[in-house]
């Protein structure tokens, strides 16, 4: 070769190292121009192409150099999402989650994304997945500090690319705009590397949800609180709940103290914060005690439970999560808070959905403050010796016997369900049962939950237990609507009852409910206040709807009817019904999986072809089953088995739920006909 030419393309080389590692920041668009053009031109040397650079191949070089931007990001959160994170510590557990933030922001906003070195990030996926191959589970000290240097290079202002300038270019647009810095990034909420919940780390949790809920979307949530992070914060707000007996002793006899009782919320996280600005945070002399249903109908009910969840780890004997009937495998499906899970945590919605029900389990059902004091979601139940053996099969108005604190203690809680006979009926009751005017204690004929009880039940068991106050809540303005016995919870609470040893209070704390529905009732909500030395005497403050951001609702606008009782087995898939799905899926879309991925080409459906009883055929889909087992699936299967495992549990489970279903009812038809049969032949002997 000429010594000329070998010394030009050497030139061209060191032209092409020296511009892959040198800064494009701040930057006007002629110089970027220029700078791409000469890089192009070194290339076209490089490569003994003898052709003219123009405009668009600029331009050109510009895309390929966002499109391996974007290829790099999609590989970087994948080996994100396979990695273990054990052995980390804060800093690099930073550094990795905005490595993940600045990937996501690439792929859903790719022209204002500033990021380090293109190149660097493509060797970096190309060395860890060389790595990886075979290894379906990726320790932290194979690849952590490739990650972290990655993360580093990253976040290193002076090695930035702005790739907003091939809009630029594209769109004529002259006017230089700042590139990104890494104090742009959004904050990172991480677990306490010691495990400890400081008030510190409590509050930026507050003010950081806050903020997310103004400034990012739904499905980037999973970005600023981690899967980690539930995970650890649930276990340990778990480890807590579970060593407390059902009906909880708050203990609070100092001469300042005083106890803010909160009612229904809802998902309304914004009216959280207002009410805690209001009341103020809990303290070594303010205690809180919440009656239930934290989630569904709001969109905001995960940050409801966390925080609430964040303060019981932090003080866990001056604040009580009582257990809401919306705290159930059935009405977070119902009212979204399902679909809330799954829209914020994608592909991993089933294990943190999973996450939030075991800590549901162990939530207890009633306090007692202050020895005077009875607090509940619902209100009064049975006694044991009232449950019945087995489920009737006609549910009748009858009187039954009411329980006492003493068999309330002896529920065992730890389940996701109401049940309708044994000793657990008791679970069902103190969830769901209303106060009425008629005295006695009877079934709710027009439910399939709770109990109905009079003032004089209130009466029976203020005196038994030696209490002077009850305060329940369950009931918002829509369950008052029409009924002219009671108030109307317009302004966030209700005197149900007032007899000689005390009153029964009905408390709603979720102003200007529902979030989610086809009416909104303009209502506030209220919180009451029991201070020393006369926690009997409650004083109850209302307060207004805060301002909150509008979002798409997580709940389907036809299950709008409240307090609705969890349908029977035959109810839920019955033939009748059978292209409904009764439990929502993420998306609202059926399990899907491309069985091509394992070389099957006639993978199973969820449509069957049925007789449409007039000599033809219709297809119909299977409704899906409220529960399928072998689900949640071991961490260790990978894909694609993972997804066609799940499809076919799903499925399978489906099917079983139909046939059951379908033999039960089939057997009650028969029942039916042989006691018509019966009852005719009777008549005519008689005759």
């Amino acid at each position: 070769m000429d010594p000329h030419k070998e010394r030009i393309k050497t030139g061209c080389h060191k032209i092409l190292d020296g511009m892959n590692s040198m800064s494009l920041v701040n930057l006007d668009d002629q110089q970027v121009h220029s700078l791409v053009m000469m890089r192009e031109i070194a290339r076209g040397v490089v490569d003994d192409q003898n052709r003219k650079v123009t405009r668009n191949d600029v331009i050109r070089a510009l895309r390929r150099s966002i499109l391996k931007m974007v290829c790099a990001s999609r590989d970087i959160i994948r080996l994100l999402s396979r990695m273990s994170y054990e052995g980390l510590d804060d800093q690099q557990m930073n550094l990795l989650l905005r490595m993940n933030e600045i990937a996501h922001r690439i792929i859903d906003k790719q022209p204002r994304v500033a990021i380090a070195r293109p190149n660097l990030l493509v060797e970096q996926v190309a060395l860890l997945d060389e790595g990886m191959r075979d290894s379906p589970v990726v320790e932290s000290s194979k690849i952590g500090d490739a990650l972290i240097d990655g993360a580093q290079s990253m976040s290193n202002d002076d090695d930035m690319l702005d790739v907003e300038h091939v809009l630029r270019f594209e769109n004529g647009m002259n006017v230089a705009q700042e590139s990104l810095s890494p104090s742009c990034f959004q904050q990172f909420l991480l677990w306490p590397p010691d495990n400890c919940i400081t008030l510190e780390w409590v509050q930026d949790m507050m003010s950081t949800f806050e903020h997310v809920s103004q400034k990012v979307l739904p499905s980037a949530f999973c970005n600023i609180v981690p899967t980690i992070l539930v995970d650890k914060l649930t276990d340990a707000a778990s480890s807590i709940l579970c060593e407390e007996p059902n009906c909880v002793e708050v203990d609070c006899e100092g001469e300042d103290s005083r106890v803010i009782v909160v009612g229904d919320i809802h998902g309304q996280f914004h009216d959280l914060l207002s009410l805690f600005k209001h009341a103020g945070v809990p303290s070594e002399s303010q205690f809180y005690v919440f009656n239930g249903n934290y989630v569904g109908k709001g969109a905001w009910g995960i940050e409801v439970l966390l925080v609430l969840l964040a303060w019981k780890v932090l003080m866990p004997h001056r604040i009580y999560l009582l257990c809401g009937n919306h705290e159930s495998r059935y009405y977070t499906g119902r009212y979204g808070f399902e679909n809330e899970v799954w829209t914020k945590y994608g592909k991993q919605g089933e294990y943190v959905y999973n996450k939030f029900l075991e800590c549901f389990k162990v939530l207890p059902l009633a306090s007692v403050i202050a020895n005077c004091v009875y607090t509940t979601h619902g209100g009064f139940f049975r006694s044991k010796h009232s449950a019945p053996s087995r489920k009737p099969k006609h549910r009748k108005t009858q009187r039954v016997d009411l329980g006492s604190l003493a068999e309330l203690s002896e529920v065992k809680r730890a389940r996701i369900g109401s049940p309708y006979e044994g000793p657990n009926i008791l679970l069902t009751d103190i969830l769901w049962s209303k106060p009425s005017k008629r005295n006695g204690l009877r079934e709710n004929a027009g439910r399939k939950y709770g109990l109905w009880w009079g003032p004089d039940c209130t009466e029976a068991f203020l005196k038994r237990h030696n209490l002077k106050l009850i305060i329940r809540s369950h009931e918002g303005p829509d369950a008052r609507a029409g009924q002219d016995d009671f108030g109307n919870m317009m302004i966030g609470y209700s005197l149900d009852h007032d007899v000689e040893s005390g009153k029964l209070y009905t408390l709603f704390s979720a102003p200007d409910y529902p979030q989610f529905g086809q009416k909104r009732y303009n209502n506030e909500g209220a919180y009451a206040i029991l201070q020393s030395p006369d926690f009997a005497s409650p004083s109850f403050f209302s307060f207004k709807a805060a301002e909150r951001p509008t979002v798409d609702p997580y709940v389907d606008s036809d299950a709008d009817e409240m307090d609705l009782p969890a349908p029977s087995s035959s109810q839920i898939a019955s033939t009748s019904a059978f292209c409904a799905s009764q439990r929502p899926y993420p998306g609202g879309s059926r399990p899907i999986f491309d069985f091509s991925l394992l070389g099957i080409d006639n993978g199973p459906s969820w449509s069957v072809e049925l007789g449409d009883g007039l000599g033809g055929t219709q297809v119909m889909q299977v409704p899906r089953a409220p529960v399928v087992e072998g689900l949640p699936l071991p961490p260790n299967i990978q894909e694609p088995h993972r997804s066609a495992y799940k499809y076919l549990f799903e499925l399978v489970g489906a099917l079983k739920h139909v046939v059951v279903t379908r033999e039960t009812e089939n057997r009650a038809r028969v029942s039916a006909l042989r006691s018509r049969a019966k009852k005719r032949k009777r008549r005519k002997s008689n005759s």
